[in-house]
C-alpha cells in the first residue's frame, strides 16, 4: 500500500525509532506515547484491520504477540505487568489501517482503558 503510514516506515521510506525487527514484524516506538513503554509492533505484511485477517496470517498474528512479549520482557514490564491492544475500526481507534499492536508498560493502566 503505497499510502500506507506503517508500509512507508517498513520500506525505510519514514523513519521510526526501531527496537525490534525480524522476518516478519517490526516493532518501534509510538510517536504520542500513553505510557513509558508504548511500542508499536506490525506484521511486515500489509494487513489493514481484524477483519482482513485470513488463515494463512494466523502465524504472522502469533509473532506480533511473541515480539510484544520479548520487548516487555526487555524492558522489565514481565514483572509487573503490561497491555498488549489491537484496535478495530474508527470506533475503537484505529488510525492506521495496518493491524499493529500498541504495547504499553511502565505505569499502571486503569480499566477500562477509555
Amino acid at each position: 500500500m503505497s499510502d500506507c503510514l506503517f508500509c512507508k516506515i517498513r520500506d525505510g521510506e519514514m523513519k521510526a525509532s526501531i527496537v525490534r525487527e525480524d522476518e516478519d514484524t517490526i516493532a518501534f516506538e509510538d510517536i504520542n506515547a500513553q505510557a513509558p513503554t508504548h511500542v508499536l509492533v506490525i506484521p511486515k505484511k500489509h494487513i489493514a484491520s481484524i477483519d482482513e485477517i485470513e488463515p494463512v496470517d494466523a502465524e504472522v498474528v502469533g509473532k506480533l504477540f511473541l515480539a510484544a512479549k520479548e520487548i516487555a520482557r526487555q524492558r522489565g514490564h514481565d514483572e509487573k505487568g503490561y497491555r498488549v491492544v489491537m484496535n478495530m475500526g474508527p470506533d475503537a481507534g484505529q488510525a492506521v489501517y495496518h493491524i499493529h499492536l500498541h504495547l504499553l508498560g511502565g505505569r499502571s493502566l486503569s480499566w477500562p482503558p477509555g
